[in-house]
């Protein structure tokens, strides 16, 4: 299974792979911060977005993609690991 994370903090990317690593998924991680992050999306399972960590304008493009592909989304206002794993719980 391979999910896509948007938001969250740089310094706990390495803990969101490693999270969902334990839970069998493979995670993509982009931290808001990156350029055209909905074409770089691919075919994900399943999209978390961190809402707190991102600008309006990255939900809004990521979000479309997400309906334009039929890709389930996951949004979480806070940006922790805890969260990651509810939502990889949740699946």
């Amino acid at each position: 299974m391979c999910a896509a994370l948007v938001g969250g903090m740089d310094r706990l990317k390495q803990d969101y792979i490693k999270t969902a690593k334990r839970q069998g998924v493979k995670l993509k991680v982009f931290t808001g911060k990156e350029n055209n992050i909905s074409s770089r999306l691919g075919n994900a399972d399943f999209l978390i977005i961190f809402t707190n960590k991102i600008n309006h304008a990255a939900r809004s493009r990521t979000m479309a993609y997400a309906k334009a592909n039929n890709i389930p989304v996951h949004r979480r206002h806070s940006c922790g690991v805890s969260s990651l794993s509810d939502c990889l719980r949740d699946v």
